[in-house]
C-alpha cells in the first residue's frame, strides 16, 4: 500500500521539511484514510488514542477501530463527495479496546490526492466535560460542609446518651436482651464514625503547604499498603524522574493516595492471583483549567495516576463517583472519594476516574510548586 503524502499548506514551504514531525507534534489524534477507508497514516496522538502502533493501524480499515455503524464512516465519505471540510460534534466512538466513554468532535478534510484520501482529526471532549464534572464534585463536597458541622453538633451528643443508656441496661439485661443492647452500642459507634468523617468536610482551617515530592509520597504509601491490605498485589511504577515538586500538604496527600490505593486493592479483591496496581506520574504542560467566575486559567501540568486491573467501575456510577454516599462497596460509607475530591480541590487540582474493561484509572492533575522568585514556572 502506497503511503499518502499530505499536501503542503503553502507552495513556499521549505523543501525537504518532514511534515510527519508536524503531525506527531500535534496533541490531537489524526488519521489519514484512503480508498475503502483503509488507514494510511496516524500520528503519535492517534497511536496513543487507539492503543495501537502505526504498523498495526495501517493493516486495518476505519471500520475495524470504530464501533459498528459509527457516523464517522459517513462523515469521511461526505467529505470526499463534497470535496470540502465537514465536521460533526459529540460522537461516541468508545469500544472495549479504547474504553467505553470516548466522546469526540470529528473534523474530516479531503486531501485532494488520487487516492481520495481524507484526514480525520478527533478532538476528545471527555477531558473538558470531566473538568466540568470536577467543579460539580467540588460543589458537592462544599454542600455537605455545613451538613457535617450540623451533624457533629446535633447528633453526636444524643448518640453518646443513647450509648450510655444502653450500657447501663446491659448490666441488668438477660442474655437475649444483652444482644440487643450490644447491637445498640455497635450501631451507635458506627454512626459516630460516619459523623466524624463528615466533620472533615467542615474543616476549613488553612493548612501549611509547600513543595512536595509525589514520588516520596508514593513510596511511603506503597510501603504502608504492602505491609497490610495490599500485600498480595504487585505494584508497577512508571515515574517521570524529572517531575518537579507540586504545591501541597504532605499529610493530606498521603491520605488521598492511601485512599485511592486502598480502593484499588479492594476492587482487585483478596483472592486475585494477578492483581496489579500501577502508579504513574507525567508532566503535561498543555493542561489548563479556567476557574469559574473568572477568566483566570490555572496550569495543572502534573499528572498522577493510580491504575488497577480489577473488574472496573459500573459505567452508570462513574459520573457521580465523587459525590457523597456513592460507593461500589457493600459496606462502604461513600465518603472516601468525596473527601479525596475535596482535598484535591482545595489544592487547586482535579481528580477523575477513567473506567474501562478490567482497568480503572484515577487521574489527579495538580499545579506545580513555584518559588517566590517564580522559578519552576512553565515556559
Amino acid at each position: 500500500m502506497r503511503e499518502t503524502k499530505i499536501p503542503s499548506a503553502s507552495a513556499g514551504s521549505a523543501p525537504g521539511f518532514d511534515q510527519g514531525l508536524i503531525l506527531n507534534a500535534l496533541p490531537v489524534p489524526i488519521l489519514v484514510v484512503g480508498q475503502g477507508d483503509a488507514i494510511l497514516h496516524a500520528n503519535s496522538a492517534a497511536e496513543a488514542f487507539f492503543e495501537a502502533s502505526l504498523p498495526v493501524l495501517r493493516r486495518q480499515r476505519l471500520v475495524d477501530v470504530l464501533p459498528f455503524g459509527s457516523p464517522v464512516l459517513a462523515l469521511a465519505e461526505e467529505a470526499r463527495r463534497r470535496n470540502a471540510s465537514v465536521s460533526e460534534y459529540r460522537i461516541e466512538i468508545g469500544t472495549p479496546r479504547i474504553g467505553h466513554e470516548r466522546i469526540v468532535d470529528i473534523f474530516a478534510v479531503p486531501l485532494g490526492d488520487e487516492n481520495r484520501s481524507v484526514a480525520l482529526m478527533l478532538q476528545e471532549r471527555t477531558i473538558a466535560e470531566k473538568m466540568d464534572r470536577q467543579l460539580t464534585h467540588r460543589g458537592a463536597a462544599r454542600s455537605i460542609t455545613a451538613l457535617g458541622a450540623m451533624l457533629a453538633h446535633e447528633i453526636k451528643n444524643p448518640l453518646s446518651g443513647i450509648r450510655g443508656a444502653a450500657q447501663l441496661l446491659e448490666g441488668s439485661a438477660s442474655d437475649e436482651d444483652r444482644l440487643l443492647t450490644q447491637l445498640i452500642c455497635d450501631e451507635t459507634d458506627r454512626i459516630v464514625k460516619i459523623v466524624e468523617r463528615m466533620e472533615l468536610f467542615g474543616d476549613e482551617r488553612p493548612v501549611e503547604r509547600g513543595p512536595v515530592n509525589i514520588h516520596g509520597i508514593f513510596d511511603h504509601v506503597k510501603r504502608l499498603a504492602q505491609s497490610g491490605f495490599a500485600r498480595h498485589i504487585r505494584f508497577v511504577e512508571d515515574y517521570d524522574p524529572s517531575l518537579p515538586p507540586l504545591l501541597g500538604n504532605r499529610d493530606q496527600l498521603v491520605q488521598v493516595f492511601l485512599n485511592l490505593i486502598k480502593n484499588a486493592a479492594e476492587a482487585i479483591g483478596r483472592d486475585a492471583l494477578d492483581g496489579e496496581i500501577t502508579l504513574s506520574t507525567a508532566f503535561r504542560p498543555g493542561m489548563r483549567l479556567q476557574l469559574p467566575g473568572s477568566g483566570q486559567r490555572v496550569s495543572l501540568p502534573l499528572e498522577i495516576c493510580v491504575r488497577d486491573n480489577g473488574p472496573g467501575v459500573p459505567p452508570d456510577l462513574v459520573p457521580n463517583l465523587f459525590d457523597p454516599f456513592v460507593t461500589t462497596k457493600a459496606s462502604g460509607s461513600g465518603l472516601g472519594l468525596a473527601l479525596v475530591a475535596k482535598i484535591i480541590g482545595d489544592h487547586g487540582g482535579v481528580v477523575e476516574c477513567d473506567a474501562g474493561v478490567h482497568r480503572t484509572t484515577f487521574r489527579v492533575l495538580m499545579p506545580m510548586y513555584l518559588a517566590r522568585d517564580g522559578r519552576g514556572s512553565e515556559e
